[in-house]
């Protein structure tokens, strides 16, 4: 009976390094990530299979489109090592199966890995970051630039191999039906730290004042401090929310609109133009 064959540590190793750091290899709209997966996978096709011919066969597999999340990503990464594998024993594995086992995850683990990563990971570690970055202090970006890269490490390496390992499994728990309460309680939390961002690191004001008389005035500001502090932060988090997501506008034609809300505002005296510290 023939020997079952398996990737090496080391084939393992090469792998997850070339993703980590290869992910976004010749990126563009057209292919996305992936020529950075299909590097990623040259060490485990050149591991597993014998001939030129076989390793050729293989790699066309991963040439296909692929685009998601980098981190959360990485354990479809972990787990098509594993296909990859059962692919070489001779299991009825082939490359359609597992182009569609790729495309079905990357969508799902994309949402997830916005929702974790990009939506509450980055806002906290840089919101912890700008705190320790007053009066100029270099700990902030010291900081952030430190936690990111390690922990970014630990928990990539981490989906690799839980992918590997536990296969479909590990994926189910994070895509399937019984992870609707956890991607809504990452949705809520990530809620509640972009508008604690707002509401601490954005300083939108009005200077519009009408006077009355040398003794009598109406300062705008003041009022809207009374009904609700920070409320002009809450207006314009909000317009850019409705703009991109309701109008699918942009994000960078949405910043071009604030920069003519801005102008116009200070045109008009709704905006002082001198910046304070």
């Amino acid at each position: 009976m023939a020997e079952l064959k398996k990737t090496s540590e080391a084939a393992r190793k090469a792998c997850f390094r070339n993703w980590i750091y290869g992910n976004l290899t010749c990126f563009s709209q057209e292919h996305m990530q992936t020529f950075g997966y299909l590097w990623a996978m040259l060490p485990i096709v050149d591991d597993l299979y014998d001939t030129d011919e076989q390793k050729v066969e293989a790699l066309r597999t991963y040439t296909t489109f692929f685009n998601t999340e980098p981190q959360i990503g990485t354990m479809v990464v972990g787990l098509t090592v594993g296909l990859e594998e059962a692919k070489a024993n001779g299991e009825p594995m082939d490359a359609e199966t597992i182009n569609g086992i790729r495309a079905g995850l990357m969508g799902p683990l994309a949402g997830l890995g916005d929702s974790i990563i990009v939506g509450t990971f980055i806002p906290i570690l840089l919101g912890i970051a700008l705190g320790l970055s007053t009066g100029g202090n270099p700990m902030g970006p010291i900081f952030y630039i430190v936690a990111w890269n390690v922990l970014m490490y630990f928990g990539m390496k981490f989906a690799f191999d839980q992918g590997y390992t536990l296969g479909g499994s590990a994926v189910e728990a994070l895509v399937g039906p019984q992870s609707a309460a956890l991607r809504g309680s990452i949705v809520m939390v990530g809620t509640m730290v972009i508008g604690a961002v707002a509401a601490t690191w954005m300083s939108i004001t009005t200077s519009f004042e009408l006077v009355f008389g040398p003794d009598s005035s109406f300062v705008l500001q003041n009022t809207l401090d009374a009904i609700m502090p920070k409320c002009l932060n809450f207006f314009f988090v909000w317009l850019c929310w409705w703009l991109m997501t309701k109008k699918k506008i942009s994000p960078t034609l949405v910043m071009l609109i604030l920069v003519v809300v801005a102008f116009v505002g200070v045109l008009l005296g709704v905006f002082d133009p001198k910046l304070t510290y």
